[in-house]
Formats: C-alpha cells, sequence, structure tokens
C-alpha cells in the first residue's frame, strides 16, 4: 500500500504537511525525528488523516492533487 497523508504540528496547529509514504509510521517518526527539512522546524507532528492506496500512480496524483491551490481548499473543508 501507498499512503497519502496529512500531519498537523502540535504547537502550531496552522502548519499542515501533505505527504506520501509506503510505511506510515516510519514517516511520521523521520518528520518528528526531523529528517525532513521541509517539516523539522514544526515538529513534533500528529497524524490527521491517510487515505490508502493499492496503486502507487494514483496516491501520487492525489498527493498532487491536495498541494493543488483546489486541493488545499478540499482538505480546509473537510479535514482541517
Amino acid at each position: 500500500m501507498t499512503y497519502v497523508y496529512i500531519i498537523e504540528s502540535v504547537y502550531n496547529r496552522k502548519e499542515h504537511y501533505v505527504g506520501l509514504a509506503g510505511n506510515l509510521k516510519i514517516r511520521l517518526r523521520d518528520h518528528n525525528s526531523g529528517k525532513s527539512s521541509h517539516t523539522a522546524r514544526y515538529k513534533p507532528w500528529h497524524l490527521v488523516c491517510y487515505f490508502a492506496f493499492a496503486d502507487e500512480k494514483k496516491a501520487r496524483v492525489f498527493e498532487k492533487y491536495l498541494k493543488s491551490g483546489s486541493g488545499k481548499s478540499f482538505l480546509n473543508r473537510h479535514f482541517i
């Protein structure tokens, strides 16, 4: 499975990150340990939601959509 996930900063609730991972537990641990330069500044993070895909290509397309303007609006309306 490939996961598209949304995480939120514990201390700065306005900071969110959308990502893609094969192993969600390890990826969240990486974010919280500062291994990702994109998220290290706002750690620690907690998982808001995730979507599981059997097809990695579809997961990548969905992640790209969530990072677009209309995808961000969708996230704000339904998940954040």
